[in-house]
């Protein structure tokens, strides 16, 4: 008798009301061209907010990357039944944000890890070169060609205690996330003085104008950028507060990064994220 398939609905229902996030985190590093000091790369993302008191835009630095697509659903809808995609945008991109049975979780983790630690790229996209071409593209204006750099896992990582989630579509809702680890080294120089250069040249200030002009003429009220930083400093700011305060975005030289920043650091623990590889 063949298995009974659901076909996946929009948003949390009374029985569906855990959201689950899966997606990647890349570290990019590049060498600068003048003296070879290890930089990170992350992406700076502006948003306007609004609020009783009006306006204002958050700049907030994260790693590359994003949700994985859930390719074909059949194999989970096999395994745990019903479930739904936490937004119309993530079920027409396929992006794995699903809303499931908190009873389902531990199934759905093992699914995951299971196609995580062995790519069946039929079911789950297995890398983000699709997710960094999109995002250099929206913060520098360029192509990403795949000998401008190499990727490659480096683990996988889970936050299990659900915590509200600011992602735009669901804005709240109690997530379980589990990220999967890529390390990309940027090979082309042109495309590191890039990096440095737009770093550099883009502040936070010039971000949040950019983003309020967009939001004037219709748009969505969002800009991005690069943001630059020297590796072994990030390392020892994060290695030098408390390890509670690794849970929640921290400052760093005038700019908020976010928590899953010190994901990205092999030598920096952090309490929320659970290493599983």
């Amino acid at each position: 008798m063949t298995a009974k398939l659901y076909t996946s609905g929009i948003g949390p229902t009374d029985e569906l009301n855990l959201r689950v996030s899966v997606g990647a985190l890349v570290r990019v590093l590049l060498a600068h061209p003048r003296d070879g000091e290890m930089l990170l790369a992350l992406e700076r993302k502006a948003t306007l907010l609004k609020s009783e008191d009006g306006y204002s835009v958050e700049v907030k630095s994260q790693p590359f990357g994003g949700a994985l697509r859930l390719l074909d659903p059949s194999p989970l809808q096999k395994r745990i039944g019903r479930f739904h995609f936490d937004s119309e945008p993530s079920r027409l991109e396929q992006d794995f944000r699903i809303f499931i049975r908190p009873s389902d979780w531990e199934a759905v983790r093992e699914f995951c890890l299971d196609h995580i630690s062995r790519p069946d790229t039929s079911v789950l996209e297995a890398d983000p070169t699709r997710e960094l071409a999109e995002e250099f593209a929206d913060a520098l204006g360029i192509d990403l060609e795949p000998n401008q750099y190499t990727v490659q896992g480096v683990g996988i990582i889970m936050e299990e205690h659900p915590s509200s989630t600011e992602f735009f579509h669901a804005i709240g809702y109690p997530t379980v996330r589990i990220y999967s680890k890529f390390e990309a080294r940027i090979l082309d120089s042109s495309l590191a003085s890039a990096l440095i250069r737009n770093s550099e040249t883009c502040s936070d200030s010039e971000l949040r104008e950019i983003t309020l002009e967009d939001a004037r003429h219709g748009g969505l009220g969002r800009a991005n950028a690069v943001l630059t930083l020297p590796l072994n400093q990030i390392t020892a700011a994060y290695l030098s507060v408390r390890l509670e305060s690794r849970n929640t975005p921290i400052s760093f030289q005038d700019h908020q990064l976010d928590e899953t920043v010190a994901a990205l650091l092999d030598d920096v623990p952090v309490p929320k994220y659970r290493r599983v590889s």
